[in-house]
């Protein structure tokens, strides 16, 4: 259960004091600076944010798990342990700030990997005590959906209204989303089995393309023909999704084609990619062109890891342009896990005087938005 503050005096006093079940709005007028930490998978990464302005957002990733073929536990959070500090310092340092600066630390408490995600906790409560100043606990997927909020200087830093429909889309989470404010949530639909980030995974595995293999499917798939091959969609009631059928639909197509032509993948690479990446995109759009009728909501945006493909992202403007829609697509730098996005859901949560405890834990399945 979250722990709710009221500050007093200001930061250089270093006094606060708890008052249970406040929430209270903090600093009217005062500028507020977060500074976010982002270690759910392999990329470690710390930001700083002045009343949604971004002064900095410093990443350092993890080569090493390219051998592999995707991202190993214990690897990563050993990584974490060594990028962390310097992440960080680095963060400040760009910002022009120190931690005497800084009202509240915003941490990424899950869903991602638990052995990643102990190391930001701990790092962040560790900073918390050595400096006196609050935590807010943060959920990855919140902070993806939030990154529209970011703004940078000399942008239009042009956001959706509320209440918008945010398609969530990562390798392990679906979702149509329905913000009602920046702290109010509501699934809408979401994947009851694989994430579509999978999808284009085991597509690219399957062609052996290499790791990440998202990126090479979506390069690919522009030399391709998007309408040479058909793959079986799902037939999923109300605005939820399912992908473990297209990909096992891929998979025995590849098998009965390479069976007869040994060549057949090599030949076909890239309308190989192009039709599974059109059939993917079709079945995200349909779900959320249903949402978008059944609630009348204008506003539309992707997040996500999935939201950089180029395919995806001409597609949501090409029907926002024919019916209507405000499409919001990230910055490429805000679709990957990034510490932005979590300082700016720490900055409306600090808004709300909503704080962690100090023994808060981490969760590798978060709870549901809000809570």
């Amino acid at each position: 259960m979250s722990r709710h503050y009221c500050i007093l005096t200001y930061k250089d006093t270093n006094s606060f004091c708890n008052f249970a079940g406040l929430n209270l709005a903090i600093f009217i007028g005062i500028m507020t600076t977060i500074l976010g930490i982002e270690s759910s998978c392999d990329d470690t990464s710390a930001a700083v944010i002045r009343d949604e302005f971004l002064l900095s957002n410093v990443m350092a990733s993890q080569e090493v798990h390219r051998q592999y073929g995707g991202v190993i536990p214990e690897l990563a959070s050993r990584a974490h342990q060594q990028n962390i500090l310097p992440v960080v310092s680095q963060a400040l340092k760009q910002a022009g700030v120190t931690m005497e600066d800084v009202d509240a630390i915003a941490f990424t408490r899950g869903p991602g990997l638990l052995g990643s995600l102990l190391v930001g906790t701990s790092f962040a409560k560790g900073l918390s005590i050595s400096t006196n100043t609050p935590l807010i606990e943060v959920n990855h997927l919140q902070g993806h959906i939030l990154s529209h909020f970011v703004k940078v200087e000399g942008r239009d830093n042009r956001s959706p209204q509320f209440p918008f429909l945010c398609l969530l889309v990562s390798g392990g989470h679906t979702q149509i989303v329905r913000v009602d404010e920046p702290l109010k949530f509501e699934i809408l639909g979401h994947t009851i089995d694989d994430a579509v980030g999978e999808a284009f995974d085991k597509c690219a595995k399957l062609m052996g393309l290499g790791y990440p293999g998202g990126p090479i499917v979506d390069k690919l798939a522009k030399e391709g023909d998007p309408e040479r091959f058909r793959f079986a969609k799902p037939n999923i009631p109300d605005l939820n999704y399912s992908f473990s059928g297209i990909k096992t639909s891929l998979l025995y197509f590849v098998r009965d084609m390479v069976a007869e032509n040994p060549n057949f993948l090599e030949e076909n690479k890239a309308d190989l990619c192009a039709s599974f990446q059109k059939d993917l995109i079709d079945i995200l759009m349909k779900k959320l062109i249903l949402a978008a009728k059944q609630t009348g909501i204008k506003d539309i945006a992707i997040a996500g890891g999935v939201s950089a493909n180029s395919g995806l992202r001409n597609r949501i403007v090409e029907e926002g342009q024919k019916r209507g829609w405000n499409t919001f697509l990230p910055e490429f730098k805000f679709t990957t896990d990034n510490a932005a996005m979590i300082a700016i859901t720490g900055y409306f949560k600090y808004q709300k005087g909503i704080f962690a405890p100090l023994d808060i834990a981490p969760l590798s399945r978060a709870a549901e938005y809000g809570d």
